[in-house]
């Protein structure tokens, strides 16, 4: 690498300014380059946060063109994922006049698999017309696509039922066994990544890959010279999901349902593998029954002893147990019969995991109208995630606009299992100080109270008046949205729109185009969320993001902690609260032209001590409590 040129390549006169108009110098930028080329070169770990508008992304792409190794890139979500292959590597590519040779990877999710999509149309068993209407735009499209993606196809939604028919997963794919093995869009893609010198995914593929081993990284892993893993705030948690072992409803009628259609084809003589999936069927179904109401997500030991849950379980394994038995003679008349024993053979052990507690895990479950899901998660990811660190002796570059609590990392450093790695803390480019303000109303009611969410839209409505609408209304329940929601659409002449009523992406566009509306979002919400502009100006947040405590796996790890001498609210709740708050202001000033106000309703922000440990980890702004210094500078910024 060539380190000695790291400063000019992000000058005023650089590479990079040639490429991208109105590139300005940003020393922030030029020391996180600096960071992780030296971490490159060192073979070394390093864990940066760079506030918004650092340009994180160039800062780490420049030292990844230079490094003459192979890098992969993963990033928070397909969407960035998308961002960064489409249109930030080209310009630096573009930039630096490079030669090196770049792939996208996504999960097998997201590609065709021409086997399945025969069997689909062989079945014929799609009656409606939407189905069938999906299917033959599928059909269709397979014949001129290059890749398989199936987000090049538009006209059949991301979400059709279709999909998954025609998709592999984990379980059902036959791998080199398959008749379509040569011409596969998977295997493609893989061969592809495989001979890239820079390679993105995201982290749910990444995570996945680690934990299964599956998705092509037994190939990418071992050869790569460096990871860097951008919006890193993400991963203590979707590790944890990785890192689980998950039963599901879902994946038992998939596989009783290829069960009966291999049968059919290749051991239709066997009469009772023939009548074994109707079977499973219906004992999945009563289990879900024994489980009462949908909506649950519980501790397993809540419900574990109940006699209808034990009655059905031993059904369930049972009925599982005899279709094994089947399936292990009939496994050799077929591939495809061989795929459906081997991934009942792991389902099966996964349930007997479920007949008692197991250590240092906390066993939950999951509810919904017709289906369940039974999940086994470890209490700490750090073991298992060091240990993949230590498998690939590579560099490692974790970065964030979100990872500090205050100007502390040990927090995200000790749940991913990171010792002493180097860290660096790179606070926005943006003048703050100038171009926002902190509004905290007086005399707000506790957040658990009554009259908390009128009182807040009370407090509200004057700030969106003055900002002419322009606002992100931020919440951290459902419930709390809806009831501020109907208690808006009497008292604000500006449009509302309120999640649930379309895709967020469809929110987002029609917030830009009216340029005066009111969003109302949860969780999915805070972050990831790219406004800017004059259509936002007010970001109002209703109270600090504490996970709920109600949640079986936050309420494990809460005495997890407290049962090893720890301090759960300081050590776990708080530092999460905190990270999750700086995403949700970081909505508020995407550029150095924007301006606007953050209102946060949460009396505690005054009236607790952890109130000052929020307030330190913020940008530094203006603070007022007062309504008409809000008002006067939304008058301000429209002069």
């Amino acid at each position: 690498m060539v380190t000695q040129d790291w400063r000019t390549l992000l000058a005023a006169d650089g590479p990079i300014s040639e490429v991208i108009s109105g590139f300005q110098v940003r020393p922030q930028q030029q020391a996180m380059m600096e960071a992780v080329s030296e971490a490159i070169e060192s073979n070394g770990s390093v864990v940066i946060e760079a506030g918004t508008g650092v340009g994180k992304t160039f800062a780490y792409l420049l030292p990844a063109f230079l490094s003459g190794g192979k890098v992969i890139v993963s990033t928070g979500s397909k969407t960035l994922q998308d961002q960064l292959f489409l249109k930030d590597l080209p310009l630096v590519k573009k930039a630096l006049k490079s030669n090196v040779q770049t792939a996208l990877l996504k999960g097998r999710a997201n590609y065709l698999c021409k086997h399945r999509m025969r069997l689909a149309q062989f079945e014929g068993r799609y009656k409606d017309k939407q189905s069938i209407s999906h299917l033959r735009k599928i059909d269709d499209w397979a014949f001129v696509t290059q890749s398989g993606d199936v987000s090049e196809l538009s006209s059949v939604p991301r979400d059709a039922e279709i999909w998954p028919i025609v998709t592999s997963t984990t379980d059902n794919c036959l791998g080199a066994e398959c008749d379509d093995y040569q011409e596969c869009h998977v295997v493609k893609a893989r061969r592809d990544a495989q001979e890239a010198d820079i390679v993105v995914v995201n982290h749910h593929l990444f995570f996945a890959d680690l934990a299964l081993k599956e998705e092509g990284f037994g190939e990418l892993l071992p050869s790569a010279n460096t990871v860097i893993l951008d919006e890193a705030h993400q991963l203590p948690e979707i590790a944890s999901t990785f890192f689980s072992d998950i039963l599901s409803s879902r994946q038992l009628l998939e596989l009783s349902r290829d069960t009966l259609s291999e049968c059919l084809a290749s051991a239709s003589d066997m009469a009772d593998l023939r009548t074994l999936p109707s079977t499973l069927d219906k004992v999945v179904m009563d289990f879900r029954l024994a489980m009462d109401k949908p909506g649950l997500r519980e501790p397993w030991y809540k419900i574990r002893d109940k006699a209808p849950i034990q009655r059905e379980l031993q059904n369930l394994i049972e009925v599982m147990d005899s279709l094994l038995v089947q399936l292990k003679i009939a496994s050799e008349r077929s591939k495809e019969l061989l795929n459906c024993y081997e991934r009942l053979f792991v389902l099966a052990a996964r349930l007997q995991n479920f007949k008692q507690p197991r250590p240092q895990t906390v066993q939950w479950y999951e509810t919904y109208t017709r289906s369940f899901s039974l999940i086994s998660t470890p209490l700490d990811i750090a073991e298992p995630f060091r240990k993949q660190l230590d498998a690939y002796p590579c560099a490692w570059v974790l970065t964030s606009a979100t990872l500090a609590v205050g100007q502390d990392f040990e927090h995200f450093t000790k749940r991913i299992g990171l010792d002493e790695p180097k860290t660096l803390l790179l606070d926005s480019p943006f003048d703050y100080w100038h171009n926002a303000l902190l509004y905290a109303p007086p005399n707000m009611p506790e957040p658990q109270q009554h009259d908390f969410v009128p009182r807040l839209v009370e407090e509200s409505i004057p700030v969106i008046k003055a900002c002419k609408g322009r606002t992100f209304m931020l919440f951290t329940s459902y419930r709390a949205l809806n009831q501020a929601a109907e208690l808006l659409k009497t008292e604000i002449e500006y449009p509302i729109l309120v999640q649930g009523d379309t895709s967020q992406a469809e929110m987002i566009q029609r917030f830009k185009e009216l340029g005066n509306a009111v969003l109302l979002g949860t969780s999915t919400f805070w972050e990831g969320v790219d406004v800017r502009g004059d259509a936002l100006r007010c970001v109002i947040i209703d109270k600090f993001p504490f996970a709920s405590p109600g949640d079986p796996v936050l309420e494990a790890r809460i005495k997890s902690i407290r049962e090893q001498g720890g301090n759960p609210f300081g050590d776990y709740q708080l530092p999460q609260a905190v990270i999750a708050m700086k995403q949700g202001v970081g909505r508020l000033i995407r550029d150095e032209q924007d301006k606007g106000v953050l209102m946060i309703c949460d009396p505690r922000l005054r009236t607790k001590s952890y109130g000052r440990v929020f307030l330190e980890s913020l940008p530094r702004v203006p603070r007022t409590s007062k309504r008409e210094v809000t008002e006067r500078f939304f008058a301000n910024i429209e002069k």
